[in-house]
C-alpha cells in the first residue's frame, strides 16, 4: 500500500502502523494527521475513496465524521454562552418556549451538551423523511417527554443532540445551526469541515462501508442484541428512529442537510485542527474551555449501555476502560465518531490527533485502529 503524505522522522513508527492497517484485505481508505504545539508532525493518507474500490483517497477526499462533529457543535454553543446569547444553566424555555412541554421545564444546555436531559431518542416512529426535516424533528423533540428524570443519569443523545443543541444555536445566532457552527469553528481555523455540504463537494467524498465479520467488543454486542431484540427500547429507538438514520450515510440528502450530531464532513486534519486551536486559545477563553473539558457525566450510559464520562459535547479520557481511552494521557478529551473515524486533544502534551476511516468498525466507543496508532504516537513521545 503507498503512503501519501509526510511525517517528521521521529514519527517513522506511527507511519509504519498506520501503513499495517493496509494489511486488513478489508480497509479501504484512511487518513491521520497528527499536531504537537500547533506543529503538523504527521499527515497521511491511503488506500481508496470510492465504491468501487477504483478512485484513490486523495489529499483533500473528506468523509462524514458522525459524532465527532458534537464536539464542534457543543465549542460553538460555548462560544454563545462567551457572548451572552446563551446560558448553560437557565431553563432551555427562555430560548424555545415550546420545548417546556412534557415535564422538559426546567432543562438546562448543560443537561443537553452533557446527555443528561432524557432525551436520547423520540418514542414514536417517524417517517423515514423526518430525518431531512429540521422543522419535523425539533417539533416532536419539543413535544416529547424526558426518558427519565432530567439530571439524574446520562444517556448519550446519539443523533436527537443535533436538533436539540442545533436548534438553540440557531435560535441565539440567527443563522442556522450548521451555517454557525461553520463560520464559529472551521472559518477561523481554514479548515476543511462542512456542516450541510455544497453539490459541487460530492466528488471528493468517500464513500462509507462496513467491515464484514467482525463482531466488535461485549459493548458493541450488547449495543447489537438490544437492537435486534428490544425494538422499543430506548437504545434502540436513538439509532432507528427516523429509521433512515442507519440507511443514509451516503445519500445526498445526508450530505446536503445540516445534523449537527453527525453528519459533519471533513478530514483527519480538520479534527487535528479543531483540536489545536482548543488547545491553543483561538476557539474558547481558559474559563469555557475548562466547562468543556471539566466531567460532567461518568458511569453506566443508558443509551450505549457501557460505561461513558463526559464533559460538554466532548468525551473524556477513561484510562482503566479498555474501549473508552484515547490511549494517551488521563486528561485527553475529544469525540469517537461511529464506525473509527477520531479526534482528541492531550494537554498534557500538547497533541491534537485525527483519524478519518471510511471502513467502519463495530465498535461503541474507541475502535482499536485508532487505539493502536496512539500507542505508537505514545511510545514515539
Amino acid at each position: 500500500m503507498q503512503i501519501q503524505g509526510f511525517h517528521d522522522l521521529r514519527f517513522e513508527a506511527v507511519r509504519e502502523a498506520f501503513a499495517d492497517l493496509f494489511n486488513d484485505p478489508q480497509e479501504r481508505g484512511a487518513a491521520l494527521c497528527i499536531q504537537i504545539g500547533g506543529e503538523t508532525v504527521l499527515d497521511l493518507w491511503a488506500g481508496t475513496a470510492d465504491k468501487d474500490g477504483e478512485q484513490p483517497w486523495h489529499t483533500d477526499t473528506i468523509a462524514n465524521l458522525f459524532s465527532c462533529t458534537k464536539t464542534f457543535t457543543a465549542v460553538t454553543a460555548l462560544q454563545l454562552v462567551e457572548e451572552g446569547k446563551l446560558e448553560l444553566d437557565v431553563p432551555i424555555t427562555r430560548y424555545w418556549p415550546e420545548f417546556g412541554a412534557a415535564g422538559k421545564e426546567s432543562i438546562t444546555l448543560r443537561q443537553l451538551l452533557s446527555h443528561r436531559a432524557g432525551l436520547p431518542a423520540l418514542r414514536e416512529l417517524m417517517p423515514p423523511a423526518a430525518l431531512y426535516d429540521w422543522q419535523t424533528m425539533v417539533d416532536a423533540l419539543a413535544a416529547e417527554a424526558p426518558w427519565w428524570t432530567p439530571g439524574q443519569g446520562h444517556g448519550y443523545a446519539a443523533i436527537t443532540y443535533g436538533w436539540l443543541v442545533g436548534e438553540l444555536i440557531r435560535r441565539a445566532d440567527g443563522r442556522s445551526a450548521g451555517q454557525s457552527i461553520v463560520a464559529r469553528t472551521a472559518m477561523p481555523l481554514g479548515l476543511d469541515f462542512h456542516v450541510g455540504l455544497a453539490d459541487e463537494e460530492f466528488y471528493r467524498v468517500a464513500h462509507i462501508a462496513r467491515s464484514k465479520g467482525n463482531m466488535g467488543d461485549a459493548a458493541a454486542q450488547r449495543l447489537l442484541k438490544t437492537m435486534m431484540h428490544e425494538p422499543a427500547a430506548m437504545s434502540t429507538r436513538a439509532f432507528t428512529n427516523p429509521p433512515s438514520i442507519m440507511t443514509s450515510t451516503n445519500k445526498p440528502e445526508w450530505r446536503r442537510m445540516e445534523q449537527p450530531a453527525a453528519n459533519g464532513h471533513g478530514n483527519a486534519r480538520s479534527l487535528a485542527g479543531f483540536y489545536s486551536g482548543l488547545l491553543d486559545g483561538r476557539l474558547l477563553e481558559a474559563e469555557m474551555l475548562e466547562q468543556l473539558t471539566r466531567e460532567h457525566s461518568v458511569g453506566q450510559d443508558k443509551t450505549l449501555l457501557t460505561q461513558t464520562r463526559h464533559g460538554l459535547g466532548c468525551m473524556l479520557d477513561q484510562p482503566d476502560v479498555p474501549n473508552a481511552t484515547f490511549g494517551l494521557g488521563a486528561k485527553a478529551f475529544g469525540h469517537p465518531g461511529a464506525g473509527g473515524s477520531v479526534g482528541f486533544a492531550d494537554p498534557e502534551r500538547d497533541v491534537a490527533f485525527g483519524f478519518v476511516t471510511n471502513t467502519l468498525g463495530p465498535y461503541v466507543l474507541m475502535d482499536p485502529r485508532a487505539q493502536k496508532l496512539v500507542k505508537c504516537l505514545a511510545e514515539c513521545l
